[in-house]
């Protein structure tokens, strides 16, 4: 059974900076691909930010583009997103995926991830 840990939310002010860190147990963290998927109040949840298991080619919603940095660590079993200029359109919960059958194609999409770990919350305001 896969189990997911997120860590590394809080409050900050607009233009901040902020990393979130993901722990794998249960299984081979280098045989799942990995995403990052934040949900704001009232909308639908997005995927920000994926990472294959091979290859590690990484993927970047538009909207975060440039100032997100998704990152993997095998050794460790650990997923890392570092977040630069924050606003307050980036307030949300932040959730960890995980999948071992995720397509390239899917990749972008929420339902396409089969583990999520509980969430931490990033709040962006002045």
């Amino acid at each position: 059974q896969v189990q997911l840990a997120e860590s590394g939310g809080g409050s900050v002010q607009p233009g901040a900076s902020l990393k979130l860190t993901c722990s794998l147990s249960g299984r081979a963290f280098s045989s799942y691909s990995m995403a990052w998927v934040r949900q704001a109040p009232g909308k639908d949840r997005e995927v920000v930010a994926g990472i294959k298991a091979r290859g590690g080619h990484k993927y970047y919603a538009r909207s975060v583009t440039g100032r997100f940095t998704i990152s993997r660590d095998n050794a460790k079993n650990q997923l890392y997103l570092e977040m630069d200029s924050l606003s307050p359109e980036d307030t949300a919960v932040y959730y960890c995926a995980a999948s071992s059958t995720v397509i390239t194609s899917s990749i972008m999409s929420p339902s396409a991830w089969n583990y999520w770990g509980q969430g931490t919350q990033v709040t962006v305001s002045s």
